[in-house]
């Protein structure tokens, strides 16, 4: 694909609001800078002053950023060609830009952006997977009927992979599996015997002689890697999180609720990542999927990229390109395609210009309500708890997560774990068991609830009076 050509269908500038100036929002500001065809001049975060200081700290000078505690000024501001920092969206929401960039990573302030946004006339670009995963088809429904779109963005996974699903679909390949690697490689150094992570470093003093596949089955590997590397994090909230959004957009599922989550090697994935017909560890095929990486020091990484392992359906041809380098199963069955990179706000800008420019999103064009992210107990849990989320990750100590069939919301129905998310048990909750909604105590006036009722009654209607 030529890009130039791909948005030269306007040539006019797209403006874009950036809402949560963190690392991701950080980095569409200084890329903001330097993409010919848009242009991010308002930021937003929990005060002015701290929207202010990402942009002094990407380049803009103290002299061309005005923080602003009400719309009038704020408007001024933008009218006369300056950055707008301000602690609050509704300040801005009316302003002349096309694009809210919602990066918050919050669930209910994300949700209450988005509305603003939509009610605006404005687009939205959900970058905060926390609220996609709980309300992102009932916004993009939304968004539609006012005429506007919600649109996921380049640079984190869910719309890169999004965008190689479809290519491979248009290109007519069988799709075997598909997901992402997981944020943080599996760095295994035999001569310490340890594995680096995220910075930290751990003691696997049994996991050398698994370092390699070898002769052995999937199945065989898959499991001694993950008990001689039990000491470190085998699932992620955001890992599911990202894949409860490509299910939705695709129509794709796991092959299990808290998926396989394998330790593979880049040139394993194919091999492990494949039927049980084929030697792998997948009870069926067309499923989503994350793996760790795992590599040696000063071997490539695969980035936290995406992936799609895909039928091999003509032996010359796939010779051939395993031949040129290409990541071909051992039997030959089946291969992975890969991007290796997701550059977070650095490349979001190509789907902040296709809503802009061209009115398509990056993900789906109208996203159904396949699969809910819930919350699991993973140890007692008393009446009285609050579910605090936080770190990068935005955990909750003590709670995973499944990916369950998604389904209108009752007493009964397992939470999802971003509307629980910091609120409190109303009863105990034993470990291992689901977190459902007759536990929790949901505020009244939280607007990710009221939109995911919404989203319920459409998307379930017809279900529940069936």
């Amino acid at each position: 694909m030529n890009y130039n050509a791909y948005f030269s269908a306007d040539s006019r500038t797209v403006e874009a609001c950036i809402i949560g100036t963190g690392g991701f929002g950080r980095s569409f500001l200084s890329q903001g800078l330097r993409v010919p065809q848009m242009s991010v001049r308002i930021g937003v975060d929990v005060d002015a002053a701290t929207a202010a200081a990402a942009m002094r700290d990407v380049g803009i000078s103290a002299d061309d950023i005005r923080i602003c505690d009400d719309a009038d000024s704020a408007r001024a501001a933008f009218e006369a060609g300056s950055f707008v920092a301000v602690g609050d969206f509704a300040l801005v929401a009316d302003l002349p830009f096309d694009v809210a960039v919602e990066a918050t990573g919050h669930p209910v302030h994300g949700a209450r952006h988005a509305e603003l946004a939509i009610a605006a006339g404005k687009h939205v670009a959900m970058v905060s997977k926390e609220v996609d995963s709980v309300i992102g088809p009932g916004l993009a429904a939304i968004a539609a009927d006012k005429g506007v779109i919600v649109t996921p963005v380049d640079g984190d996974q869910p719309s890169l992979l999004i965008g190689l699903i479809t290519w491979a679909q248009v290109l007519g390949f069988e799709i075997v599996a598909a997901g992402k690697s997981s944020e943080y490689d599996f760095v295994h150094d035999p001569e310490t015997g340890t594995i680096l992570c995220n910075g930290s470093s751990y003691d696997v003093p049994g996991f050398a002689p698994f370092a390699c596949m070898g002769d052995r089955s999937a199945a065989e590997i898959v499991a001694a890697r993950a008990e001689a590397a039990s000491a470190l994090p085998q699932r992620a909230v955001p890992d599911l999180c990202e894949m409860t959004v490509v299910a939705n957009a695709c129509g794709m599922s796991p092959d299990r609720p808290d998926l396989h989550c394998p330790i593979v090697r880049i040139d394993e994935v194919p091999t492990i990542l494949s039927g049980t017909e084929d030697g792998g560890i997948l009870s069926r095929t067309g499923v989503l999927e994350v793996f760790h990486c795992l590599r040696a020091p000063g071997e490539i990484s695969f980035a936290g990229g995406v992936f799609v392992v895909i039928r091999c359906d003509h032996d010359d041809t796939w010779d051939m390109l395993r031949d040129k380098g290409h990541v071909v199963s051992r039997n030959g069955k089946t291969a992975m395609v890969f991007i290796p990179r997701h550059l977070l706000g650095l490349e979001a800008a190509t789907s902040i210009l296709e809503v802009g420019l061209l009115g398509i999103s990056s993900g789906a064009h109208s996203p159904g309500h396949h699969i809910d992210l819930v919350a699991h107990a993973d140890r007692d849990l008393p009446a009285g708890h609050r579910l605090a989320m936080g770190g990068h990750h935005h955990s909750i100590e003590g709670v995973s997560a499944r990916m369950m069939p998604a389904g209108a919301l009752d007493g009964d129905s397992p939470a999802p774990f971003y509307l629980a998310a910091n609120c409190r048990l109303a009863r105990d909750v034993a470990a291992g068991e689901l977190i459902r909604m007759r536990h929790l105590e949901i505020p009244q006036d939280s607007v990710l609830a009221r939109l995911r009722k919404s989203q319920d009654a459409r998307f379930f209607k017809a279900r529940k009076s069936a």
